[in-house]
Formats: structure tokens, C-alpha cells, sequence
């Protein structure tokens, strides 16, 4: 896909992929987004002591970084396993600066999330461990179980295949009891899916001037 690299509100950087018009990340802050949703909403409410998080999709790597410092200061394991049918070329990835924005140390750990190998588990950080899979959620065969989903798709009318009740029963399925689901996306046809195959599902401030609510998606349960 051909994309531009373009300056979002809070000074971080997103991508446009022209042939789709279409933003990897929010306009009005890429990382205050990412930051809000993935992270402040998603990774840091699950109680696991070992996370294991699905990412749909990797793109520009920041919602990894941000999980990255966010194992380390809290010296948590993150087992992080991310989707990406389209990876970003090594050229672009370098020409991106959400490590000096987020924390100047982990400008190294950013370059290792893009040139680790694809399809197997890469140890990056003594709390940080990665596993890309270069496909998408449609075609993928599931194996193992999840704490936390960050659904990072692009928008419903863009790639509307990754927006099904399927997909989000796939989802469900996927999660160990307790697990989280957590959009961007606060459309109310997204909220009715994630309910009807068994979410209980919570509208959530937006992040600071952007999207006005959010969705977090709980799967209800006991262990077993």
C-alpha cells in the first residue's frame, strides 16, 4: 500500500494510505489515542500477571511500543501476538518518530518491533515478548487464548469485512473468561454485535479532543 506520513494534533505522526483515503491513527493525536484506548482502557485494566494481548493490526508498530514501556515500568510479562496483512516497510518505520515522543530510551526497542522476524515469538525485552503474524483475522486459524484484544482495524466503512458478527464471535471465542476487547469504534451497530455474541459492553470516554466515547467489550465467565 502506498502511504504518507503525515503530523497528527499532538505532534505525533499517523499514515494516510491514499488508495483508501483513509488514517492508520486519529488526526487529532495519534499517541494521546493509542495511549487512551489500548492502553490506559485496555492493557492496564486487565488484572492477568501475565498478559496476552492479540493486536488487530500491527501498522505503524505505536500501540506496541506503547505496551512495550508500559511491561517494563510495570515489570509485567506481555505476551503480545499482532496481525498485519500489509507490514510497513523498514524505510517508513525508520522515518517515524513515536519513540522520542514516548520515551527517547526505547528508540532502539521501536527499530526491533518492525525488523523482528515474522511468524515466531522474539523475546525484545526481558518483559516484552512479540510474535507478527503476516495475515489478517479473516483467514487466520486461532490457536490459544487471549487476555486482552486491541481491535485496531481500519474504520467500518473502509474495511468492513473486519467488522462482522463473525469476526467479533471469533473474538468472543478467542478470550479467556474476563478477557477485554477494546475499539476505537463506538458506532452503535458495532456495540449491538459485540453484545450478541456475548460481550457486555461499556461506552467510555474518547481520548482528549477525539472521538467522543469508545467501546470496551468484557467476556463475562468463570474459570474453569
Amino acid at each position: 500500500m502506498e502511504v504518507e506520513i503525515q503530523r497528527t494534533a499532538d505532534g505525533s505522526q499517523t499514515l494516510f494510505v491514499c488508495e483508501m483515503d483513509e488514517h492508520y491513527h486519529s488526526v487529532k493525536g495519534a499517541v494521546t489515542e493509542s495511549a487512551h484506548i489500548f492502553i490506559g482502557n485496555g492493557l492496564n485494566y486487565c488484572e492477568a500477571k501475565e498478559v496476552r494481548v492479540l493486536e488487530v493490526g500491527f501498522g505503524t508498530g505505536l500501540n506496541a511500543i506503547l505496551t512495550l514501556q508500559e511491561a517494563e515500568i510495570q515489570q509485567r510479562c506481555v505476551r503480545y501476538t499482532s496481525l498485519e496483512k500489509y507490514p510497513l516497510s523498514l524505510d517508513i518505520a525508520e522515518q517515524l518518530e513515536y519513540p522520542r515522543l514516548v520515551n527517547a530510551e526505547y528508540a532502539d526497542y521501536f527499530m526491533a518491533l518492525h525488523r523482528a522476524v515474522w511468524n515466531e515469538w522474539v523475546n525484545v525485552t526481558p518483559h516484552f515478548f512479540l510474535r507478527k503474524l503476516e495475515t489478517d483475522f479473516t483467514t487466520l486459524e486461532i490457536k490459544g487464548t487471549y487476555d486482552v484484544i486491541y481491535f485496531d482495524a481500519f474504520a467500518p466503512e473502509k474495511q468492513a469485512e473486519m467488522w462482522s458478527q463473525d469476526i467479533f464471535q471469533r473474538m468472543y471465542d478467542c478470550l479467556a473468561p474476563q478477557g477485554i476487547l477494546v475499539t476505537y469504534c463506538a458506532k452503535g451497530v458495532v456495540r449491538r454485535m459485540l453484545q450478541a455474541v456475548g460481550f457486555t459492553v461499556e461506552r467510555l470516554p474518547g481520548p482528549p479532543n477525539g472521538k467522543r466515547e469508545i467501546l470496551r467489550a468484557i467476556k463475562k465467565g468463570q474459570e474453569v
